[in-house]
């Protein structure tokens, strides 16, 4: 068990959205729970009553309620929830019409942006009545290759008030790995803006979106977004038009929002691509409302009051969990670029310049920080930071003491954990509860989440397999082109029939404590001992002359050797001292299983466009093998570094 780096005082438990669920659950269920596990065991035992109490406490707008919760709490894939019930999602996020400040929106060099509740309902209903006269219906979609811009926020709240589906790609992408996505869902409608920035420097999108179009079929309008310049040229790209002019004179003062089952489509989300074309997963509207209202409400504690932000792009899942918050009356903020330009203090210096309660951000943002040598403690003024939320990469033991110290002492760090898949999370932050260094504070309310050893057997205090073992509403309707539900089957219920394995290997401890280990499809198994890839990192990342990492497990005389690949810092070079220190340190702090058997340097390592490392892909080439897709990657020419090593072949 970690040290306890943080706890809340009485009084601020006391006034947390959880603290009042629990209250509520004992008063209406005769319960007297008064610690977190308890309602945690009630929820996942209570599964159509949590969700009941969740939807009403949500305060989900309908205008038909529900008849059941779910028809059947033990059937996975494949339960109902919410049937009967008519809402819309956009209506539900545009429910505050007053002049509180809805969207705040930072782009790299430019002076911020403020849009309040009302003027962004008025901007909404303005772009769905120009997607309405374009034909835009239920079920058609509706696709954005836009920044992280409050234009985006606008197009998909559009679309969703007319029961189209909404599905988005961030500008890096490149046009295979757009195509790859919005090739197989077929769009109607396309949003994208002109360039974006970066490092400051400019990167036109036109030239990109023409060869997107040309082979998308089914795409009647492309709406440009101006963004780097006032009005471009875009007459190469066909069948476009200037966002202003698509709009037109439309501005009416309310709108009609399309009343759906709570099963309609409102996302459509990607895997990643790494090994083929992506997964098309579709998400429900009611299912992704009342999962991310349960996670910001009760696990981070949202209120009207507050100001959230989370450095992401359109492109990864925490976007649309951000913009969940809007729900909730907060203003939500938003940030495109570089979060190092025109230095590592750009992101804090908007902290305190817009009073951010909540900070959201990645374990690999934190972790280059921490090597920028940037206090944010002792440079700006973070007196109304009350969380700081990190994931996309398990945050270590170090990262998070490296918070206490540096960031801010009264503080709840939350590190969550998820996926795409369910568009939230398994396990994330109490707000009543410590934080241990190194864990997440809790598995989420109503997630039956469970370590599984190789038999299928739950443990704690051991690593194991995380899966989830009763159905959860933000679970995929289905996959895209996918009629008898093969893949969707394949890829969680294909090892254990009837229970979710998400692919995570993570390990619970007693006091409900989640640690996460990486990948359980990457991870090590030398002498049959399967061990974490986090657990090397966590060390590694203490070595200043270490600027990342990737490890892998390498077939080699008939076991599995580990193999550590180290891109070093400037000016620093791979010794056989430094070789020997990292050793020493990992035999140490992990255990003598996890010492590599080769440590080498590479100039860089490959990540997604979500910006996940990918084990498995090095894995392929330094084993002769074919990476499928690796487009998919932000950087798949690095692949290159990593064929035919010398070192490797004894």
């Amino acid at each position: 068990m970690g040290e306890i780096l943080w706890k809340p005082d009485p009084e601020r438990v006391k006034n947390t959205n959880m603290y009042r669920f629990m209250q509520r659950i004992n008063e209406k269920y005769g319960k007297d729970f008064s610690e977190y596990e308890g309602l945690w065991n009630w929820s996942v035992d209570n599964i159509p009553e949590f969700w009941a109490e969740m939807w009403d406490v949500a305060d989900v707008k309908v205008s038909r309620p529900y008849k059941d919760v779910v028809d059947d709490p033990a059937k996975m894939p494949g339960a109902k929830w919410f049937s009967g019930a008519r809402m819309n999602f956009a209506e539900n996020l545009l429910r505050f019409r007053d002049d509180l400040p809805a969207i705040v929106f930072y782009g790299e060099g430019q002076e911020p942006v403020r849009l309040t509740y009302e003027e962004l309902f008025l901007k909404v209903a303005a772009l769905a009545a120009a997607l309405k006269k374009a034909g835009v219906e239920p079920l058609d979609r509706v696709a954005g290759f836009m920044p992280n811009m409050p234009e985006t926020i606008i197009a998909m709240l559009a679309a969703t008030s007319l029961g189209a589906i909404w599905s988005s790609c961030s500008p890096d992408f490149g046009q295979k790995g757009v195509l790859d996505r919005f090739g197989q869902i077929r769009p109607k409608i396309l949003f994208c803006a002109d360039g974006y920035r970066f490092k400051g420097k400019e990167f036109d999108s036109l030239e990109k979106i023409a060869g997107v179009v040309q082979t998308l079929p089914t795409l009647q309008q492309v709406v440009v977004v101006p963004y780097t310049r006032d009005k471009a040229d875009i007459s190469k790209v066909p069948a476009s038009v200037h966002y202003d002019e698509f709009v037109g004179g439309e501005s009416p003062r309310d709108m009609e929002f399309a009343q759906l089952p709570a099963s309609h489509p409102l996302y459509i989300m990607y895997s990643s691509g790494t090994t083929g074309l992506p997964k098309c997963m579709i998400q429900s509207a009611g299912g992704i409302l009342v999962n991310h209202l349960k996670e910001l409400l009760l696990h981070t504690d949202v209120k009207r009051d507050d100001n959230i932000f989370y450095f992401t792009t359109c492109g990864w899942m925490m976007w649309n969990w951000l913009i969940s918050s809007l729900a909730a009356g907060a203003t939500v903020v938003l940030y495109d670029g570089s979060p190092f330009h025109p230095d590592p203090g750009a992101l804090w210096r908007m902290a305190a310049d817009e009073k951010l309660t909540v900070f959201g951000t990645s374990a690999g943002y934190l972790s280059a920080l921490s090597s920028s040598g940037y206090v944010p403690k002792g440079e700006v003024n973070l007196e109304n930071l009350r969380a700081l939320l990190s994931t996309g990469s398990p945050l270590s033991k170090e990262g998070f003491r490296w918070v206490y110290e540096n960031v801010k002492d009264d503080l709840q760090l939350s590190s969550i954990s998820g996926g795409t898949d369910l568009n939230g999370c398994f396990a994330l932050g109490n707000p009543m509860g410590p934080v241990y260094e190194g864990e997440l504070q809790c598995r989420g309310l109503a997630m039956a989440v469970e370590a599984w050893d190789d038999n299928g057997e739950p443990v704690i205090n051991q690593k194991g397999e995380l899966v989830c073992t009763k159905p959860f509403p933000s679970m995929p309707a289905f996959f895209w082109d996918d009629p008898e539900g093969e893949k969707y089957h394949k890829a969680y219920f294909d090892v254990y029939p009837g229970v979710w394995r998400h692919g995570d290997f993570i390990e619970i401890n007693d006091h409900g404590g989640v640690v996460i280990y990486g990948r359980s499809d990457a991870t090590l198994n030398p002498g049959g001992v399967r061990i974490g890839t986090a657990e090397i990192y966590r060390v590694v990342e203490g070595f200043d002359e270490i600027a990342d990492s990737v490890v892998v497990g390498q077939s080699f005389d008939n076991d599995e050797r580990v193999v550590l690949f180290v891109k070093l810092a400037e000016g620093a070079e791979l010794t056989e001292d430094l070789a020997g220190r990292i050793r020493e340190a990992i035999r140490e702090n992990a255990s003598p299983r996890h010492v590599p058997a080769k440590i080498l340097p590479v100039p860089d390592v490959p990540y997604t466009l979500n910006m996940k490392k990918v084990e498995l892909a090095v894995k392929k080439v330094i084993e002769g093998k074919e990476v499928p897709n690796a487009d998919a990657l932000a950087n798949p020419e690095v692949l290159a570094y990593y064929r035919d090593i010398p070192e490797l072949k004894t």
